[in-house]
């Protein structure tokens, strides 16, 4: 790409170089755009990068008034000719990214401004020092298609963790891109030589929450030649996730249909199940009855005095009548039996109603079928939390929870996490990956703000984004609103990405350091791009990626 002067550095009293940022006048007829970059020529043979925030046009007209008189006042005829031939130009304001030399007293005025190679926009992102690249999406620029690799270490570790994703339903594809990293993550870890000191091994665990929208993600799409070149560029295979086993909850239709019954989609989750690709999970009581706090973590359940876990915490110490209990039924018998029984509600010291509330919710829960006992290995049934410390490094765990009871839901998120915790913390299990990395859609559901501070999933997400670096276990999350999420959850996020989002969120004092231009351009990006944030890029970076390349049913 041939360099061109586009203008000179313009240092005024109003508007001085600073070591921040500049000014340069160019000529009304140069296309430029936010986030282009630029160089000038500095001091002891350097040169300074910056990239564009703002380009305003303006003329010698004193007012508008004075526009309006020499244009024959008013006439809007565009082949007449003004009674005065404006002087007009453009100025724009470019913000210091860096200096090939660390260089970093003022550009001086006169200094002519021109565009960049390739290799100098690399330069300038630090984009040719990265290490341990991850593919994130591409770069346009100056009619060119840039390749854009973070490095992975600020990401899943050990220089820094976890991935937080906003923006508008829909239109931000947060979801896609996501989905679009991991694959990314899998063929990069796939493909490392475990026999080189420091490279790691990865396995992957996904929530599905909205339909069938991840449960075709190792089947592949029909690619165009178009995406099949954005794969090439970013040195990716166009190919869908491998060694993925969905788990779906069980019910007793299925049980029967060999998991057949599944709407209008009945070939695709009976040909998983004959290819060994699909399990049915359960939770027996045994399972469950050291988390039942998982089931009473929802906002809308107030239990401000802590009730709720006083009646748990009491079921848990086996106390009278919750002696020796095996089974669901004999659970909802033994708490009937306490019930009706004043001398054990007496002894127990919580109140009645207590009681009476925490056996409402219990039995509003225990309508899901996924509870239940007889766990039966011949028709491919698992205890979930006993299937995901089977995990091996480069497996992929979809968990369907979108069928679920908002509280089943919970429960399912809660066990989960605190299962994957207690692995990496203990690192016991032989063939257990280095890493595990968890997808969280709809993040605002358990760490938003308004969730109580005693709910035990959040503690579980806070120690994962304060500890989950050291333990290997990363926590890529998603949400709408990132104004809304706990400060501790996305404030330990080393990578963040913004999607189309709206002008009331980015009115939000999360946005404010990232300055007017980056904001405005927030609410008008196009489907398909980002703007990313990465401790090892010197910028925030609009990058867009490409479409993923398996069968999405939304």
């Amino acid at each position: 790409m041939e360099e061109k002067i586009l203008g000179k550095v313009s240092a005024t009293e109003k508007n001085p170089s600073t070591v921040d940022d500049f000014y340069f006048w160019t000529k009304s007829g140069i296309i430029l755009n936010p986030f282009d970059i630029v160089k000038v020529e500095h001091i002891n043979d350097s040169v300074t990068y910056g990239t564009i925030e703002s380009i305003s046009h303006v003329t010698d007209s004193a007012s508008h008034l004075s526009s309006f008189i020499s244009s024959e006042f008013g006439e809007i005829n565009e082949t007449a000719d003004g009674n005065t031939d404006r002087l007009a130009f453009n100025y724009v304001h470019v913000k210091i990214v860096g200096n090939d030399k660390d260089i970093y007293t003022p550009v001086l005025h006169g200094k002519c401004v021109t565009t960049c190679s390739v290799e100098d926009i690399k330069k300038a992102y630090g984009l040719d020092k990265v290490k341990n690249g991850l593919p994130c999406g591409y770069l346009e620029m100056y009619d060119q298609k840039i390749p854009v690799k973070i490095n992975a270490d600020f990401l899943v570790g050990p220089d820094g963790a976890h991935l937080n994703i906003s923006g508008i339903s829909g239109l931000a594809c947060k979801t896609s891109y996501c989905m679009f990293l991991l694959n990314a993550m899998q063929q990069k870890y796939s493909k490392a030589d475990l026999s080189e000191e420091g490279n790691k091994t990865a396995a992957y665990v996904i929530f599905n929450l909205k339909g069938q929208d991840l449960l075709c993600i190792d089947k592949q799409a029909q690619v165009s030649d178009e995406v099949k070149k954005e794969y090439d560029l970013l040195q990716m295979n166009p190919e869908p996730f491998k060694n993925v086993l969905y788990l779906y909850p069980y019910s007793k239709i299925e049980e029967n249909h060999h998991m057949q019954t599944f709407g209008n989609w009945d070939e695709i989750v009976h040909s998983q199940w004959i290819k060994e690709k699909a399990t049915i999970f359960k939770y027996t009581w045994d399972s469950c009855k050291e988390r039942l706090e998982y089931i009473f973590t929802n906002e809308d359940i107030d239990d401000k005095a802590g009730t709720m876990a006083s009646v748990i915490a009491y079921i848990e110490s086996e106390k009278e009548p919750f002696r020796n209990i095996g089974s669901w039924d004999k659970f909802k018998t033994r708490l009937n039996e306490l019930l009706n029984n004043k001398a054990l509600v007496q002894d127990s010291g919580i109140p009645l109603v207590s009681w009476k509330k925490f056996k409402r919710i219990m039995d509003k829960v225990l309508c899901d079928e996924v509870f239940c006992d007889d766990v039966s290995s011949d028709s491919k049934q698992v205890v979930l939390s006993e299937s995901l410390q089977g995990i091996k490094p480069n497996e992929v765990r979809v968990i369907d929870i979108a069928r679920l009871d908002e509280k089943s839901q919970a429960f399912v998120f809660g066990d989960v996490i605190e299962t994957l915790n207690k692995m990496m913390s203990a690192k016991n299990i032989d063939g257990m990956p280095d890493k595990i990395i968890v997808f969280v859609d709809e993040l605002n559901k358990y760490a938003s703000k308004d969730v109580p501070k005693s709910s035990q999933i959040l503690q579980q997400l806070l120690d994962i984004a304060e500890r989950g670096r050291s333990l290997g276990l990363i926590l890529f999350s998603v949400e709408q609103l990132r104004s809304a999420i706990h400060d501790r959850v996305k404030g330990n996020c080393a990578t963040s990405a913004f999607g189309r989002t709206n002008f009331v969120e980015v009115s939000n004092t999360d946005y404010r350091y990232y300055g007017d231009t980056y904001r405005n351009m927030m609410t008008r990006l196009s489907r398909g791009y980002y703007i990313i944030s990465n401790p090892a890029l010197r910028s925030l970076m609009k990058i867009k990626f490409p479409r993923p390349v398996y069968i999405e049913n939304k």
